[in-house]
């Protein structure tokens, strides 16, 4: 399995293995589509972004590989009341996953830039956040 299938599944099922403040199932998926109906239930969403590779050493690659993890939910207005617990949630998620190795990567970093989208918000009354988490992953070269 590609190193970064592997953090991203390996990702959702830590996500899936702990409780948070609000339930959910996070799903893997290659292209998270969904219909606004759909978004009346809350979405956490975790795809593979990107990978790097580079030389550590004589015998062992590098690579940095990029997780997102979506969460999604429609609100019935664009108001502290219903945006807060939507953030705190994503905090939460962001907290359990600081620090925390998935497979064989170890966690290097999370961003959220920005940390909810505002135009879903002000176009859809749709609240997204998504969190991108760095893992840098050490192995062996492929032609060793």
């Amino acid at each position: 399995m590609h190193t970064t299938v592997a953090v991203a599944q390996a990702v959702t099922d830590a996500l899936n293995g702990h409780t948070f403040s609000m339930p959910f199932t996070a799903q893997r998926m290659a292209l998270p589509l969904f219909t606004l109906e759909e978004m009346k239930t809350l979405h956490v969403t975790v795809v593979p972004r990107e990978v790097a590779s580079s030389v550590l050493d004589r015998s062992r690659d590098e690579e940095e590989v990029k997780v997102d993890v979506a969460v999604q939910k429609k609100v019935a207005s664009a108001v502290v009341s219903e945006v807060d617990p939507l953030l705190a949630l994503v905090q939460e998620i962001s907290d359990f996953l600081n620090r925390r190795a998935m497979n064989a990567a170890t966690w290097k970093r999370t961003e959220s830039k920005p940390v909810y989208a505002p135009e879903h918000l002000h176009e859809k009354q749709q609240f997204t956040s998504v969190l991108t988490i760095t893992y840098r992953a050490v192995k062996p070269p492929a032609n060793s």
